[in-house]
């Protein structure tokens, strides 16, 4: 089933608070995870496992840097599921 982009972003703004603690309202589509929302890699690759199991997509390890703001990986999301 696909999930539209507000799905998504709810989505993504749960596993994130679940993995950092991050309030689900400060994960919006224009902050980048490492600059704005201080996630370190370690957190990214469980928040990214997560998704994968969430949203049922694979999320290639290469492409995961490429995942630099919410709004990436929301359009990355809805384009491969």
């Amino acid at each position: 089933m696909a999930h539209s982009k507000e799905d998504i972003l709810a989505g993504l703004a749960d596993l994130v608070n679940e993995e950092t603690g991050i309030s689900t309202d400060q994960v919006e589509l224009g902050k980048s995870f490492t600059d704005d929302l201080d996630i370190d890699s370690i957190s990214m690759m469980t928040i990214v496992v997560n998704a994968e199991e969430k949203f049922d997509v694979k999320i290639p390890d290469d492409e995961v840097k490429n995942l630099q703001t919410v709004q990436d990986a929301v359009d990355f999301i809805a384009s491969n599921q």
